[in-house]
């Protein structure tokens, strides 16, 4: 999700954001980026993106319940923000609806790991993404922040042709464990939201991060 390499690194290649440029050929050396901590009345959560102290590396604020404090373009969920502009617009929604995150931490436990806090290793995503609601909880419960997870995990279990047909005739045998008596694959798995850190990815393309944010806003549309 978003910023300007001062608070604001991060960026989703999705949703519509604060980032303003004029597309116009001659004002198009004009940028204004909403988040950027000497716009009045902004002040963005910091990010220190390689911190291996989460409180230290700070949250990604996507949510649009308190605009100044964002520190990233875009918003969660990508594509599907929409439905939820739509829904509000009708209505259907309250505009201060907050998630309930009750049972939705990893059910095991994963990292954190010395690439996390290794600069320039991560650039992707947010390694700490599957544990805002446990980072921050006394912040979101005060209302001083509204963050959300950009990684959930869960466990399965999977139902793969090859595997069963490996047990009925004896090349794998069940261990309770990974592989069930049925030929069940039981899996940890995790669905991604993307969230870049610009500055890392424009190191990692070799080009210098102005250059990267004014190209992906001019092909976007205006879009990031």
């Amino acid at each position: 999700r978003i910023g300007s390499g001062i608070h604001p690194s991060l960026l989703p290649p999705w949703a519509p954001g604060p980032l303003q440029m004029s597309l116009h050929p001659s004002t198009r050396h004009i940028i204004k980026l909403t988040t950027h901590p000497s716009q009045f009345d902004v002040e963005p959560e910091p990010i220190r993106w390689a911190k291996a102290d989460p409180h230290e590396r700070g949250p990604v604020v996507a949510t649009v319940t308190h605009p100044g404090r964002r520190n990233a373009v875009g918003a969660h969920s990508g594509t599907y923000s929409v439905y939820r502009a739509v829904a509000l617009a009708a209505h259907a929604s309250p505009a201060g609806f907050r998630p309930d995150f009750t049972n939705t931490l990893p059910p095991c436990q994963i990292g954190p790991h010395p690439a996390w806090s290794k600069p320039g290793a991560i650039v992707s995503l947010d390694p700490w993404g599957h544990l805002p609601q446990e980072i921050f909880a006394k912040r979101m419960a005060s209302g001083e922040l509204d963050v959300r997870p950009t990684i959930s995990v869960t466990r399965s279990h999977l139902d793969l042709p090859e595997i069963k047909e490996a047990v009925s005739v004896g090349r794998l045998t069940p261990d309770a464990k990974f592989l069930m008596a049925d030929g069940a694959v039981v899996t940890t798995k995790a669905a991604i939201e993307p969230v870049w850190h610009l500055p890392g990815v424009a190191r990692r393309f070799g080009v210098e991060e102005s250059h990267l944010r004014r190209v992906l806003y001019e092909h976007t549309g205006g879009m990031f």
